[in-house]
């Protein structure tokens, strides 16, 4: 299982469907919300439900991980990929953490924006209006500096191909070490992160 994870502007559902579309042993999860879908957002890019429809499915026990962000709930529904199939999971900070505990031999890909000024840039060419984005770019930098204690890889999205490219390289990188039968590799030159996994309280809420 790979987690690509990170704060909102660091472009992952782009990443994610492009790394998807290259790559077809992958399997993305749709995750669901209680948000509203934003003009011009894809109908695919959740499943959009009310919360009491989001409550019934977390009291079913349907949900991987979940969790409420801003007022928002978001969830990821128990994976059940095709045969032959690698489950990419494309979530927030809170929802790696809670995959990290479930699943600790997950592989963890941070993806996080060049700058705050960048992630402002985006959240605002989604349609996010002024205060969303300060409260985001504030969340923002606490969910990077836990991210890097948790994460397996970092890749910084500069550009959406050069993004893809280097998770994909990433992605394999995990699958050449499975292979061969060796340990899972720790962070190489380019990539940031520890062999340890501390979960800290401080943590923002997010999925």
């Amino acid at each position: 299982m790979f987690v690509l994870f990170g704060p909102g502007g660091a472009g992952k559902g782009t990443v994610a469907a492009r790394l998807v579309a290259e790559d077809p042993v992958l399997w993305l999860s749709r995750s669901w919300t209680t948000r509203k879908r934003r003009p011009g957002e894809p109908a695919d890019a959740y499943v959009f439900v009310d919360r009491p429809t989001f409550e019934a499915q977390v009291d079913a026990r349907g949900f991987f991980e979940w969790a409420e962000f801003l007022g928002n709930l978001y969830g990821t529904p128990i994976p059940q990929p095709e045969p032959g199939r690698e489950v990419l999971l494309e979530i927030d900070l809170q929802g790696a953490q809670q995959v990290r505990r479930v699943r600790p031999d997950a592989i963890l890909i941070l993806l996080k924006p060049p700058s705050a000024d960048e992630q402002a840039a985006r959240l605002r060419g989604r349609g996010d209006d002024e205060a969303h984005i300060a409260e985001r770019l504030r969340a923002g930098a606490q969910e990077e500096r836990i991210g890097l204690l948790i994460a397996d890889a970092v890749v910084v999205n500069h550009e959406v191909a050069q993004a893809t490219a280097d998770v994909a390289g990433i992605v394999e990188r995990y699958r050449s070490a499975a292979r061969g039968g060796g340990d899972a590799l720790r962070p190489t030159v380019g990539d940031a992160g520890g062999a340890s996994h501390p979960t800290p309280d401080d943590v923002p809420e997010g999925s």
